[in-house]
């Protein structure tokens, strides 16, 4: 088994920002404080034009929240600062002055639908359904549910939402305006998201930056919103229907 990473590359003036969980891509805090971070870094550095988001691995894309850091968790301030971590992660992407491409090869979960909602381009194989599952353990997405509403709208998220244990097809996504393109393989998912990605590098940056801007105008009450939110949920992650239900997951 490979030891949980971030880890960046640059190839032909894109940024590619990748993080990897053995468990399925899942992220505890760490790895999130860590992807945060290189974010923050990738949208200062003069030798990336754009950025490519991605995971590891062949199968899953993001599996959300660690399992096991929930479990652990003992009282509401360090719940706060677990899920705080979505709400860095989410608003770093929302800040970085330069587009964030999504590249989802598969699955993804909860705090992973929220990822590649904050992407401002998101493209994905036709593997790569969709769940929030957050209520499924007595939580609720409520630290990724600004963003995943802003793509979805709130009748998309909240449909996923409340029936927290199906998963959603990639065509529902892109039908909802989560996925703009969606590829038969990975294959030609990567193929897709590197043509895309340089030629991006050939436009105007400032145009680029202004234009991002635009897009997430409105957001700007974000960071105390999703610090609110990630309150919410270490309160509700000490109840204990989800405490029970967090053991039989386990």
């Amino acid at each position: 088994m490979s030891d949980p990473y971030v880890k960046q590359t640059i190839e032909n003036e894109v940024g590619y920002i990748e993080f990897f969980h053995p468990s399925h891509n899942s992220l505890p805090g760490n790895v999130l404080a860590k992807l945060a971070n290189t974010i923050k870094e990738a949208g200062q550095n003069d030798a990336i034009k754009v950025i490519v988001l991605r995971s590891g691995g062949d199968r899953t894309f993001c599996a959300g929240a660690s399992f096991n850091e929930l479990i652990n968790i003992s009282d509401e301030e360090t719940g706060k600062v677990f899920f705080t971590g979505f709400a860095n992660v989410i608003n770093a992407m929302r800040k970085c002055p330069k587009f964030i491409i999504g590249r989802v090869q598969g699955k993804t979960v909860g705090g992973g639908v929220g990822l590649a909602s904050a992407t401002d381009y998101c493209m994905a194989t036709k593997f790569a359904s969709i769940k929030l599952s957050e209520l499924n353990v007595g939580i609720g997405p409520f630290v990724v549910g600004p963003a995943v509403q802003r793509k979805l709208g709130l009748s998309g998220m909240s449909q996923i939402a409340i029936d927290a244990n199906s998963f959603y097809s990639a065509e529902w996504a892109k039908d909802k305006g989560l996925y703009a393109q969606v590829f038969e393989s990975t294959e030609a998912l990567d193929e897709g998201v590197k043509a895309f990605s340089e030629h991006l590098c050939t436009y105007n940056p400032e145009a680029m930056r202004d234009m991002k801007t635009m897009f997430w105008s409105g957001t700007e009450n974000w960071d105390n919103l999703l610090a609110d939110r990630a309150a919410i949920s270490g309160r509700l992650v000490l109840s204990e229907f989800t405490k029970e239900t967090l053991k039989r997951f386990k």
